[in-house]
C-alpha cells in the first residue's frame, strides 16, 4: 500500500518560487517555478492531492508565506538555512535547492524555526512600535527642554558651576536652586 503524502520543497525569492514535489518513496513527481503571489501559490497547492507537507527556508517572506499556506497543508516546516549543512554542499541553484529541501523534509532532517500565531505577531509589532514612539518622545522632550533651559543657565555661569551649587542649611544635602528656578521660568 502506497502512502499519499507529498513532500514539497520551496526555494522562495522575491519574484519567484522554485518548487519540487516528491512522493513518499522520494521520487520527484513535479517541479515548477511559480510567481510569488498569493493566488498563484494557492492555485499550485490546491492542484495537488493527498497529505501535503511543505518546507521553505526562513527569510523575508517567511511569515507571510507561513500565514498563507498554514490552513491549506497538513504540515508546514519553516527551516533554519544556517543549520541545513547538506544545502551548502555541491552545486546550488533554485531547482537543486528545492529538491534538497523536499528530500530533507521527507527524511525529517530539518531544524524548524518557530512561527507563532498571527495574533501574537501583531501584538509584538504593536509593542515594538509603542516602545519606539515612547523612546522618541522622551528623547525629544529632553532635547527640547535642555535647549530651552540651557541657554538661560549658561548666561548665569552654568547650572553645574561651583557658584550654582549650594548646601542647604539644616540637612547638609547638595541642592541645585538655580536649576530649579531656570526650569520653572522656561516651562
Amino acid at each position: 500500500m502506497t502512502s499519499n503524502i507529498k513532500y514539497i520543497g520551496m526555494d522562495v525569492h522575491k519574484e519567484s518560487i522554485s518548487a519540487c514535489v516528491r512522493n513518499s518513496v522520494g521520487k520527484v513527481v513535479m517541479e515548477c517555478v511559480i510567481e510569488t503571489k498569493a493566488s498563484m501559490i494557492l492555485q499550485f497547492i490546491d492542484g495537488l492531492r493527498g497529505d501535503l507537507q511543505v518546507t521553505f527556508e526562513e527569510g523575508t517572506s517567511a511569515a507571510w508565506l507561513y500565514d498563507l499556506m498554514k490552513p491549506h497543508v497538513t504540515k508546514l516546516v519553516v527551516c533554519d538555512p544556517r543549520k541545513n549543512k547538506s544545502m551548502r554542499e555541491g552545486n546550488q541553484n533554485d531547482k537543486i535547492d528545492a529538491r534538497r529541501l523536499a528530500e530533507l523534509l521527507r527524511l525529517d532532517h530539518l531544524t524548524p524555526v518557530y512561527h507563532g500565531e498571527h495574533g501574537l505577531r501583531t501584538l509584538k509589532e504593536l509593542v515594538r512600535s509603542y516602545l519606539t514612539i515612547t523612546k522618541d518622545l522622551g528623547r525629544n522632550f529632553i532635547i527640547n527642554n535642555s535647549m530651552r533651559c540651557g541657554c538661560y543657565a549658561r548666561k548665569r555661569g552654568g547650572i553645574y558651576s561651583r557658584r550654582a551649587r549650594s548646601t542647604r542649611p539644616g540637612n547638609g544635602s547638595v541642592g541645585f536652586p538655580r536649576l530649579a528656578r531656570s526650569v520653572r521660568r522656561c516651562c
